[in-house]
């Protein structure tokens, strides 16, 4: 369960910056007179804030606070692929900001039914490193291969704010081969090439 919870708050992490930009398109529509602070646009605008709220706290819980502990890891092969999933996820963005009706309900509850529908492909192909505002924050993302202390070969999606090299050391906290932090490099802790 703790872990359903944890992946679930990555979840919302990834559409920090989307919930932001409904919320603001909210305010402005209510300060410009467009829309009335009625009970649906009240529930709109606490939800939002509580989204947000959520989805820093889960990526300062799952990045900082998660437990994991860093282990050295040798970057046999890495591609930076942060380009092939941030647009994906830009085009949803552009599709919340068109010009939505948040006075009906219907409208409401097609934009909660697109977020949940969505979180449930998220969550059940484990598509955690698919995380805009971690891009937004500076970082990059790479698919690696790579070889641990014990000489095992693995694969993992890395969020890294620096760029990662081939042939180098680092210490990685690994949540899982979907959600993996370098923490830092370690020029000193080189492996031997095989």
């Amino acid at each position: 369960m703790v872990k359903f919870l944890k992946n679930l708050l990555l979840y919302i992490s990834a559409f920090v910056p989307m919930y932001f930009l409904v919320l603001l398109k909210l305010v402005v529509e209510i300060i410009n007179g467009n829309l009335s602070f009625n009970a649906l646009n009240t529930i709109n605008f606490v939800l939002l804030i509580v989204l947000i709220l959520c989805g820093i706290f889960g990526l300062i819980l799952n990045i900082t606070l998660s437990g994991e502990k860093a282990k050295e890891i040798f970057v046999l092969k890495k591609e930076n692929i942060t380009d092939k999933h941030f647009l994906g996820y830009f085009s949803l963005f552009v599709f919340f900001a068109i010009p939505l009706e948040f006075e009906k309900v219907s409208v409401f509850c097609v934009i909660y039914a697109i977020l949940i529908f969505i979180g449930v492909v998220y969550i059940n192909n484990s598509l955690y490193y698919i995380n805009p505002l971690l891009n937004i924050l500076g970082y990059k993302f790479f698919d690696i291969t790579y070889r641990d202390e014990t000489g095992e070969i693995g694969t993992a999606k890395i969020f890294s704010r620096s760029d990662i090299r081939e042939n180098k050391s680092y210490m990685a906290r690994i949540k899982n081969i979907h959600f993996t932090f370098i923490e830092s490099d370690k020029n000193h802790l080189n492996f031997p090439k095989e």
